[in-house]
């Protein structure tokens, strides 16, 4: 080739690389939806430097390697919420609502037909957001995160109409407001459109385009996209604005922030008339929303409910009936998960359901396929309702062609040849191979950096399943010795195919990182089998550190031992999760993880928060016998002012509170010398 045909030649691989380029800045910086991984990118402006250090005429001022505009290596900075931005539990019919009222009567020791006022609200499916302000101005906008972290969007937010910059009237020195960013289904057509003109990505549906729209690293972007945002709570506030949910919300209108409609009832009739208008209404809305969200109005009563988990008492989502569609079931995978529980999943004709393309479906377990009697060939009706992972519903057995043959789920695991059994007791079938079945062993490095736990950028589960196959990271202790084995590596990630420079020095800061971790977090990366994030949460809050834990499990697998006392006595821990507990601390193999671990990281001790004036924080307290509050309220109020509360009675109590009738649980406390009080003692010391 001469001289002249080399040229031409790399005149078109340049023009090549410039669109792909110049493709991949515009999915990353406007639409929010990156097709290629840092790597990727990275290999694409390697070889466009390449060609034009081989052919120096091909660069120019217009070159994406002459122009500014790559990705940050971090995107947006986080925000710590001062009150957790929590989720909501969910009810599907009326039947469940009514219990979600019962129960509400009940904790707060109201009679069954005692009137309670709610106010409904719609459910917007949109971006949840928090906007602060202080002297009344906006100085803060964050996502909700895990809850606890979101992501500063503050320059983004001020570009959209609507949300007020500086508010109207006399606003408190700080308030909160909470609400979700959506965009109008109008728009979202029009955005759509525009998009498909350029040959830009579409969105699925307003949800996803708000989002995307908001976590733009571009703010020109975010400001020409066409957003709106409606508040319905409150976080954080230094004054009052009312005795009731209604006044707070006709506070924040007086203010210039923009409302969602809304409905008063004291009963399930009225509810539930509100609930199917709006139902049948919803279509005739500019927004999308997926149910209604009822709370209780008067906020003193929303005080002494308080919070359960990750959601509080007083409010609850009332879900519209999931969207249905019937497509075929082409095959049954059987996936491996980080406990070994073998979970069957249906292979599906592609089919759009409520604006998402599902070709997946849960099978949840052998005998949920045995009662649906589904098989292999069948037609099906599926449902997905939110954000729920879709599932079949039924099998429609007119349309079944023949006698195909019944599913079952093989006693061997399919990734390691394991021996697969199910427990007494139990409905899942569980891979016995342990961390010698790669899936088990993958799942778990999976969820050691996944969001809630080490929240690790960069190791994607592509990225975890090839680092695993080419034994870079086989446990968790590998994760933090990755850079160091590197520098000396024949082959470092650099080199490997798709990597660069870039996307290395992102990988090894994002470790870098989270080499210290808050204990809550920490536990739940274990992957401890029925331990989830709340449970993480309480074990921390009980131990306080990550030694004290690791001791007590070690004390605790002695049964006769206090340590086991304490443990099965915390509030949702039984017999079973104590004993996944123990198993975990007394394996060998984890105690070699674990050990490994402490060389390279820092577990945080748990902090939790402070309780104003209160003589009982950080005390252990039992109630025994009939209180004029319900015993759900005595122990949500003692654990509001930092208290724990204990099933039974030791020497470790510091307060019994003995109602009317008490028994064995007051005898007890005399023995032992415990302080015994009365309940109108016990309010004197905490008023």
């Amino acid at each position: 080739m001469d001289k002249e045909d080399a040229l031409n030649a790399a005149k078109l691989k340049h023009a090549e690389l410039v669109k792909k380029i110049r493709k991949a800045d515009a999915e990353y910086y406007q639409d929010d939806a990156p097709s290629l991984s840092d790597a990727e990118y990275d290999k694409l402006r390697q070889e466009l430097e390449k060609l034009e250090s081989e052919f120096p005429s091909l660069e120019n001022a217009a070159s994406p390697s002459q122009t500014v505009g790559a990705a940050p290596a971090k995107g947006f900075a986080k925000i710590r919420h001062e009150i957790p931005m929590l989720s909501l539990g969910n009810v599907f019919s009326e039947e469940e609502l009514n219990e979600w009222l019962a129960k509400t009567r009940r904790f707060l020791n109201m009679e069954e037909a005692s009137p309670l006022e709610i106010i409904a609200e719609p459910k917007i499916d949109g971006l949840s957001c928090s906007l602060r302000y202080e002297q009344g101005v906006l100085i803060q906008a964050a996502t909700r995160g895990d809850g606890a972290e979101g992501e500063d969007i503050t320059q983004n937010v001020k570009t959209i109409e609507g949300i007020p910059h500086t508010l109207k009237g006399n606003a408190p020195e700080i308030l909160e407001v909470r609400g979700e960013i959506y965009m109008g289904k109008k728009d979202f057509e029009a955005l759509n459109k525009a998009q498909e003109a350029r040959g830009g990505k579409t969105f699925a549906n307003p949800r996803n385009a708000a989002a995307g729209s908001v976590r733009q690293l571009n703010v020109e972007v975010t400001k020409e996209r066409p957003l709106a945002f409606l508040g319905y709570a409150l976080g954080q506030v230094s004054e009052s604005l009312g005795q009731s949910h209604y006044e707070v919300r006709e506070k924040l209108k007086s203010f210039g922030i923009p409302e969602t409609f809304y409905a008063i009832s004291d009963d399930l009739m009225g509810l539930m008339q509100n609930y199917e208008q709006v139902l049948e209404g919803r279509a005739d809305l500019d927004y999308d929303i997926d149910g209604i969200v009822y709370k209780v109005n008067d906020l003193a009563l929303q005080e002494r409910l308080g919070f359960v988990a990750r959601s509080p008492r007083w409010a609850i989502a009332h879900k519209f009936p999931a969207e249905k569609a019937v497509t075929k079931l082409l095959d049954i995978d059987v996936q491996v998960g980080r406990t070994g529980v073998l979970t069957p999943v249906a292979r599906l004709e592609p089919i759009t359901v409520g604006g998402v393309v599902v070709s997946n479906a849960t099978l949840h377990n052998q005998d949920e396929i045995e009662r649906k009697d589904i098989r292999i060939g069948d037609y099906v009706v599926i449902q997905r309702a939110g954000d729920v992972i879709p599932q079949v519903v039924e099998v429609l057995l007119d349309k079944r062609e023949g006698d195909p043959p019944k599913f079952e789920i093989a006693h061997e695991c399919p990734r390691c040849g394991s021996l697969a059994i199910r427990e007494e007791g139990e409905v899942a079938i569980r891979c016995t191979g342990g961390l010698i079945c790669p899936a088990q062993a993958v799942e778990r490095l999976k969820h050691f950096v996944s969001r809630l736990a080490f929240d690790i950028e960069g190791l994607g589960a592509k990225i975890i399943e090839e680092f695993y196959e080419d034994g870079l990271i086989k446990s968790p202790p590998d994760i933090f010795t990755l850079e160091e084995r590197n520098k000396g590596s024949l082959t470092p990630i650099r080199a490997r195919e798709g990597w660069g420079d870039l996307s290395e020095k992102n990988l090894f800061a994002s470790i870098n990182e989270r080499r210290v971790i808050e204990l809550n977090r920490f536990i739940y990366a274990l992957g401890i089998r029925q331990i989830g994030e709340a449970t993480a949460k309480m074990l921390a809050s009980a131990y306080g550190s990550f030694e004290a834990l690791r001791l007590a499990m070690k004390q605790a697998s002695d049964h006769e031992a206090e340590a086991y006392t304490n443990l099965i006595n915390m509030d949702g821990i039984g017999a079973s999760m104590a004993d996944d507990l123990i198993g975990f601390f007394s394996e060998s193999h984890n105690e070699d993880v674990l050990d490994g671990l402490m060389q390279h990281i820092e577990v945080k001790p748990y902090i939790a928060p402070k309780a104003v004036d209160s003589p009982v924080a950080g005390k252990t307290l039992v109630f025994t016998g009939s209180l004029n509050i319900s015993r759900s309220e005595a122990k949500a109020q003692a654990e509001r002012l930092g208290a724990k509360v204990a099933g039974s009675v030791s020497k470790k109590t510091d307060y019994v509170i003995a109602g009317e009738d008490a028994g064995s649980k007051l005898k007890k406390a005399n023995e032992l010398g415990v302080t015994v009080l009365s309940e109108d003692e016990w309010k004197t010391l905490i008023a």
